[in-house]
């Protein structure tokens, strides 16, 4: 029985350790192809999970490794879809004389991206200029105070620019290339531009956190004063790096313009800020793939409700309930339980081959 145990054990240990990190994104990335074949609205769920991943992400770097909390990153979102829907709603002709009516939604889909980087770029580096010189609760403050006042200029349409309330419809269009023709609006399409764009600004988010760049971001979060006594320019450092995430906040805008077909003056709300603080609460600050593993729970969690009239007539409610939970008993949040647990069953494992022995 002893020797059985131990053979049993052993192979554990092996699988253990033979599912490395490259492993498991591998499968993830497997998983998520193949999820592509599923039902219409749940190819539409995920594409929106992978969307709210990338913002919650982002809105972590400037959190979970710098220690400042944003609550006025929906500006960043919507200055994203909104650069999308005015490059299909004003430049798409241009284009299209330009590289031919083929290519051309593909190709003003991608100035809109552009645009949108741009547009996020001369959002953030004012207002991260102010920003930074404040922390804690008033840094809070006066992010959601720039965020609302975006939020009210989109609102009051300047120069009928941003058709007020109403937003501006976002059509993608057919692309005809190399004698295919797909429509980039149709859900599978879209979904695996979203992933091969998400996929991409998740690695070089990844590559960042565990740059040199990443570690002083670390170092400001544990204790601004001894960074500062280390030589770190703290104001320029949290100002860059301020930057840095509203850039991939806006890339994620871009995207769900594109998702939703319509961008509005809500998703520069403070409601839609609120929408990554949440999604990194649930899955956990300190851990790099928290934000997406809250993103993923907080969707499927919020589609499964809608599920029971009951429980969606009182959504909130359940909701609230969850997140209670979790910041109870979950400090770390989803991703930690998760580490929490493989740490516990692994140390039993050890007591268990110790008690052999």
């Amino acid at each position: 029985m002893s020797t059985e145990r131990e053979s049993i054990g052993a192979r554990l240990e092996a699988v253990r350790e033979g599912w490395t990190t490259e492993r498991f994104v591998l499968v993830a990335l497997v998983a998520l192809v193949l999820a592509s074949f599923g039902p219409s609205f749940q190819v539409y769920l995920l594409t929106e999970f992978l969307i709210v991943a990338l913002f919650a992400l982002a809105f972590n770097l400037l959190y979970g490794y710098t220690g400042l909390l944003s609550f006025g990153h929906a500006m960043f979102f919507a200055a994203g879809g909104y650069s999308t829907a005015v490059a299909f709603r004003d430049l798409q002709q241009p284009v299209a004389d330009a590289v031919g009516t083929g290519p051309a939604p593909l190709v003003t889909f991608l100035v809109g991206g552009v645009l949108g980087l741009l547009a996020a770029a001369v959002l953030a580096v004012p207002v991260g200029y102010l920003s930074v010189r404040l922390e804690e609760i008033y840094f809070a403050l006066i992010t959601l105070a720039f965020g609302m006042l975006f939020y009210t200029t989109l609102y009051q349409n300047p120069a009928e620019f941003t058709n007020g309330s109403d937003g501006i419809i976002l059509l993608l269009g057919v692309v005809e290339l190399g004698g295919m023709e797909f429509s980039l609006g149709e859900r599978r399409i879209y979904y695996y531009l979203t992933l091969a764009v998400v996929v991409a600004s998740v690695y070089a988010i990844w590559r960042l956190v565990n740059s040199p760049f990443g570690t002083v971001c670390k170092a400001l979060r544990e204790s601004p004063e001894r960074a500062s006594a280390l030589g770190v320019n703290v104001s320029f450092h949290r100002w860059v790096t301020f930057v840095v995430s509203a850039l991939f906040t806006g890339l994620a805008g871009v995207l769900a313009g594109g998702l939703y077909g319509v961008v509005s003056p809500d998703m520069s709300h403070w409601s839609t800020s609120a929408d990554p603080v949440v999604a990194t609460v649930i899955g956990g600050a300190n851990y790099f793939i928290g934000p997406i593993v809250g993103a993923f729970v907080y969707l499927y969690v919020r589609w499964g409700i809608s599920q029971f009239p009951t429980l969606e007539a009182h959504w909130e409610f359940v909701f609230g309930a969850m997140l209670v939970v979790v910041v109870l008993f979950f400090k770390q949040g989803a991703a930690g339980g998760v580490y929490m647990l493989r740490d516990r069953l692994a140390d039993r494992r050890g007591g268990d081959g110790g008690d052999e022995r």
